[in-house]
């Protein structure tokens, strides 16, 4: 088995140090060390399009998967099997496929070492601005992680590392998020179902037609404060925003939640478990749709942002991606020893 890992060292985790390790661990492995976006075209250049490998490792957070994922596409290379090894902050797809943090990615990269062929799972995606991606959107997910970086730019090394994660998160939620969306006035959108009939998900979590859904119709219309479409369940750090992200095959779930930021900040808890059913929350199964903004709004896909938008189109990727099943090959391990 030919594999080929890309190590981003600007991740939370990633470093000189833990490429090293995973060449001592992956001996065979190509393994590549990158600073930068341009180094990691660069490789992928020079390396992945002349010599395919048969499993391709991003070291990294979503924004490194998701660029490198797009990287492939842009250079016209078939994307072989993917997996995702945790070194950045959120790590929302890494955690889909069954890995949590650098011991984890480590172990499981061990397990490759007797060369078999991994167990793969195959993942669905969502395409926005001809991007692929397991999740996009707008509102406070973009909001936070503008508000997050900010924060850990403004603090000193030391502080900056024992506060990130979960608890820099979150504490960037209550001191700035939260108190900036409490003085703003919130965005109105508009949802447009531009694929298949619509699906919604109604309050017992079942997905059930939209009387007069089809291609055109209007699904919603008002307020938002977050939103987004998503073709895995979790964000960053373990929010639960899209539970009903694998209940439809060939659908991505679109939602809009729009409480107030007050009520949303009581109900933080059950938002973040993916508590169903929920007031001011709509979730629907599509294949594709377009969301109207009155103003421009902050918009971020894979964990990166995008830009401010006042129009956005999510479909459903017309690629089915093949991603390595950690925990899936961890269960296997575990029966094998019982």
């Amino acid at each position: 088995m030919d594999a080929a890992i890309l190590v981003n060292v600007r991740a939370r985790h990633g470093s000189e140090e833990i490429g090293r390790r995973i060449q001592r661990i992956l001996p065979n492995a190509r393994v590549a060390v990158t600073h930068s976006l341009a180094e990691a075209r660069a490789w992928v250049t020079g390396e992945l399009t002349r010599d395919r490998p048969d499993v391709l490792l991003s070291g990294g957070g979503d924004g490194t998967a998701v660029a490198l994922l797009n990287e492939l596409r842009d250079q016209s290379v078939s994307i072989p099997t993917f997996g995702l090894l945790p070194l950045g902050t959120g790590n929302a797809w890494a955690r889909a496929t069954g890995v949590t943090g650098v011991r984890s990615a480590l172990e499981s990269l061990a397990e490759l070492r007797d060369g078999e062929e991994p167990l793969t799972k195959t993942f669905h995606l969502v395409e926005a601005e001809g991007k692929l991606t397991p999740f996009a959107g707008t509102g406070w997910d973009a909001q936070i992680l503008s508000d997050y970086k900010r924060m850990m730019d403004d603090l000193p090394p030391g502080v900056r590392d024992a506060t990130a994660g979960t608890a820099g998160y979150l504490r960037s939620i209550l001191t700035r998020s939260v108190p900036h969306q409490l003085r703003a006035d919130r965005p109105n959108v508009r949802v447009v179902n531009l694929g298949d009939h619509a699906l919604r998900i109604d309050d017992a979590g079942n997905a059930v037609p939209v009387p007069g859904g089809g291609a055109g119709a209007v699904l919603y219309e008002g307020p938002i404060s977050v939103g987004g479409a998503a073709t895995t369940e979790q964000l960053g750090l373990g929010f639960r925003a899209f539970r009903f992200a694998h209940s439809v095959p060939n659908r991505i779930a679109v939602r809009v939640y729009a409480a107030s930021t007050l009520e949303a900040t009581l109900r933080m808890p059950w938002l973040w478990r993916g508590a169903h059913p929920l007031p001011h929350d709509h979730n629907w199964m599509l294949t594709r749709c377009r969301m109207e903004f009155d103003r421009p709004v902050p918009f971020e896909i894979g964990g990166d942002l995008a830009g401010d938008r006042t129009s956005v189109e999510l479909s459903l990727a017309a690629e089915r991606q093949p991603l390595v099943d950690w925990a899936a090959r961890r269960a296997r391990g575990r029966v094998g020893r019982a």
